[in-house]
């Protein structure tokens, strides 16, 4: 059993980000996509602050936010990167089988996957992960670099915090056709 603790809030400007995204989105009816909570046990409860100080993760989770896009089911990961590769350990192996499982059910899956000193944000459709997956199954690299991914998915950061995925969503359906 995985604990919760000792990983602080990594990834929580990131996950502000896509929240007021999806809000915004939510509030023109262009989408309703909401964070998945991943479901804990709390074993140390700091009682002053009432805050979880050590919790245990119940079971593993899916994906970070599930939802619905102008009719299309959407599902998708929200990832941090430092440096220009991206470790494949930092994608489960559930969640690759989740995202590939949505799809088949003819929803959209993918990752969205921030390079936080590069301040950018890509869209990395299911088929370009299930490349690298396959790729590092196959006993290639367990990596990918941010040369590899395709730049046109790129995700624009309007107002230093809004991540406009639905462009590249957008441009995703229209590869798909």
């Amino acid at each position: 059993m995985a604990t919760w603790g000792s990983r602080g809030l990594r990834g929580s400007a990131l996950e502000e980000m896509i929240n007021y995204t999806n809000e915004d989105y939510r509030s023109r009816n262009l989408a309703l996509v909401q964070k998945v909570p991943t479901p804990i046990t709390p074993i140390n409860i700091d009682q002053q602050t009432r805050h979880i100080t050590l919790a245990y993760f119940d079971q593993q989770s899916t994906v970070d936010y599930i939802g619905v896009v102008q009719g299309i089911p959407v599902c998708f990961d929200a990832k941090e990167c430092q440096t220009d590769t991206f470790p494949l350990a930092n994608v489960h192996e559930h969640q690759v089988r989740f995202m590939e499982d949505w799809e088949k059910q003819e929803g959209i899956a993918f990752i969205l996957l921030y390079y936080t000193t590069r301040q950018e944000a890509y869209y990395l459709p299911f088929r370009d992960l299930k490349f690298f997956w396959d790729r590092m199954q196959n006993g290639g690299r367990k990596s990918f670099r941010l040369e590899e991914i395709d730049k046109n998915y790129k995700v624009n950061l309007k107002n230093g915090v809004y991540l406009h995925y639905l462009e590249a969503l957008q441009l995703d359906l229209v590869g798909r056709e």
